[in-house]
């Protein structure tokens, strides 16, 4: 989406540290830190009135902006995920269909049982959880399976399990945050934005609402692009100074 988002926004995406073309293990995979380094990187770009997004692991980082580096950023757009240590948190890890968060932090297993079946591991992920599969064609699949190619990054994907314990615990330290943020979820898995909303409100977020895209899983850049970036580029305006509260 980034012809469309950079028709009115200078706008940027990354490979997360050691993942895909990126090199070099952060200091931490908890998302404080993974949110400095993206941060980092874009203000080095010259990035101004920066709005952060992401959808699963990229929605716990752009969460992290706001609530760690709220005023760095004009806004964060947490999508598709739930936030570590915040309601519905404790719910989401209870549904067996989310096995995979613990097998994911344990130590060194899931490299060696996932290494060299990268494609059909991640084929099976994608499948579950995306909304439309054929949106995320035989290209998509491809260079999400040869990003983690190398061993360093399918141990930094991993890596992320195993730092949401330390996500959660600071997580679930109440804090002011003021930074405007946006919920977004598509409705394929049918969990509906308020629970998730509302949990955010409870821990301290002062300026946050929930979206539906409709006819989305997970992968809702991909399922419903359209209406993605509509929604990215209309809370983007609403953040820059002096347009008001979003």
């Amino acid at each position: 989406m980034i012809d469309d988002l950079g028709a009115d926004h200078f706008a940027l995406a990354f490979d997360l540290p050691d993942i895909g073309e990126s090199r070099g293990a952060p200091a931490s995979a908890e998302k404080k830190t993974l949110a400095d380094i993206v941060l980092s990187a874009a203000e080095r770009l010259g990035a101004r009135s920066t709005v952060i997004a992401g959808f699963d692991v990229g929605g716990m980082i752009a969460y992290a902006a706001a609530r760690d580096h709220g005023d760095r950023i004009t806004g964060a757009v947490v999508m598709n995920t739930v936030v570590p240590g915040i309601d519905p948190w404790s719910k989401v890890l209870s549904d067996p269909r989310i096995w995979h968060f613990a097998f994911h932090a344990l130590p060194e297993l899931p490299e060696l049982l996932v290494a060299g079946h990268q494609r059909a591991y991640f084929d099976f992920f994608i499948n579950f959880l995306a909304g439309k599969k054929e949106a995320v064609s035989e290209r998509h699949r491809a260079a999400f399976a040869r990003a983690y190619e190398r061993p360093q990054a399918l141990a930094a994907g991993f890596d992320w399990y195993r730092a949401l314990s330390a996500d959660a615990k600071r997580n679930g330290q109440p804090k002011n945050i003021r930074t405007p943020i946006l919920y977004l979820r598509g409705d394929a898995d049918g969990r509906s934005p308020d629970e998730y909303v509302a949990g955010l409100k409870g821990m301290g977020a002062q300026q946050v609402r929930g979206e539906v895209l409709r006819g989305s899983g997970e992968f809702a850049p991909l399922e419903v692009p359209e209406a993605f970036v509509q929604s990215v580029a209309s809370f983007a305006r609403a953040c820059k100074p002096g347009a008001g509260a979003a």
